[in-house]
């Protein structure tokens, strides 16, 4: 029973509370109350954190796309995350291509030209699927963590304690708008003409008016105990922001490395295709050079296109060049390591000797310098005059 009635007592009390403040913040919105102004420094650091919880979900989500853009793939990780169960392993877009391009070239056969291009693409591509995978994992783990944690942990701490802080300002409003009435009421009452209504209404007031100051200390203590506690949480924000740098760096850090594996699995297998014949030719047999590596930093200026910044041998330059009789100088336009002893290495910028050699495939040349000789492809060549 005494149970009981303590609550229902607490129920009325809080009741009595959520509707007083709700009939200050009504009065606040309809400007027929004053409001407390929090201090200039608290609202800044509300601002900060405010501010810094909106781009946080934004970078967090638009990685999240970045990372996963299936999202039907995302929502299946977010319930398996939610859930606590590992999500089952997938086949990535890189990899299913790696594997269609391998089953191809299996198909037509490994010892034709297409068929073994097509086998090395499809390994190079399941190598980059395997880079965008651990590019997932490390991201997640160093970056998207982190920033899911303060979304949900830190914040949402703040976020109640702001709260807190509202109420507590509420209470002190609505606080200090009794006194006033008491203290108005107590005026009046001084004023009225009958003496015994005089004393009894100055002795009613007078409580009304000490009770009142009483829940005024009260309220204006817990205001600025709350205050303090919503401060301390706030300044914390300036660590959060250095976390977060830290975590930027680590995700800058995954992705250098993966485009690092992605641009040197890509310049292999270039390397790898430019010793197959029929590697540059279409169906017409016109022969156009590859894109240039990055490491060739030298290019000579002749062989320059003048509508990009890819370096083209004309058609009639590749003719002259199997062609001609007896030899003639070529610059080499871009690296290229021998595929095996019968070709030779080949240097940007530097000059050799060429020649053509009756029955060779039509995309090569004999290259010659010094003692050293071997087949050149002649899309890496720039004739001299």
């Amino acid at each position: 029973m005494n149970i009981m009635d303590f609550n229902v007592k607490k129920l009325a009390a809080d009741a009595g509370t959520f509707l007083s403040r709700a009939v200050q913040f009504t009065e606040e919105k309809l400007g027929q109350a004053e409001k407390t102004e929090l201090d200039a420094h608290l609202e800044n650091l509300l601002s900060k954190a405010e501010c810094t919880k909106i781009w946080t979900e934004k970078i967090m989500k638009q990685t999240e796309v970045l990372l996963q853009p299936n999202p039907n793939a995302r929502i299946e990780e977010f319930v398996y995350e939610k859930l606590d169960r590992k999500a089952p392993s997938r086949i990535n877009n890189p990899e299913l291509l790696g594997q269609y391009m391998i089953d191809a070239g299996t198909e037509f056969g490994p010892g034709t030209a297409y068929g073994n291009a097509l086998i090395k693409c499809g390994e190079t591509q399941k190598r980059i699927g395997t880079a965008d995978r651990e590019l997932i994992q490390t991201s997640a783990l160093n970056f998207l963590t982190p920033l899911r944690n303060f979304i949900e942990g830190d914040y949402k701490t703040i976020a109640k304690e702001r709260k807190l802080l509202q109420n507590k300002r509420l209470d002190l409003d609505a606080a200090k708008t009794r006194l006033k009435k008491a203290k108005a009421a107590e005026t009046r009452a001084s004023q009225l003409n009958s003496a015994r209504l005089e004393g009894d209404n100055n002795m009613i007031w007078a409580d009304e008016v000490t009770k009142s100051e009483q829940e005024l200390r009260i309220t204006q203590s817990e205001f600025d105990r709350q205050a303090e506690i919503t401060r301390l949480l706030l300044e914390g924000i300036s660590s959060t922001h250095a976390h977060h740098l830290r975590c930027l760096n680590d995700f800058v850090e995954a992705q250098m490395t993966y485009y690092a594996q992605c641009y040197q699995y890509m310049l292999d297998l270039q390397k790898q295709l430019g010793s197959f014949p029929s590697s540059y030719c279409n169906n017409n047999q016109t022969s156009v050079a590859p894109v240039p590596s990055a490491s060739s930093n030298v290019i000579g200026s002749s062989a320059l296109s003048s509508t990009s910044g890819l370096v083209i041998a004309s058609p009639t330059n590749l003719i002259d060049l199997k062609e001609c009789s007896g030899s003639r100088k070529a610059r080499v336009l871009y690296d290229y390591d021998a595929a095996n002893s019968s070709e030779l290495s080949l240097l940007a910028d530097e000059v050799i000797t060429v020649f053509s050699v009756i029955g060779m495939d039509s995309d090569w040349l004999m290259g010659e310098r010094g003692n050293q000789k071997g087949r050149v492809p002649i899309t890496y060549l720039e004739l001299l005059n």
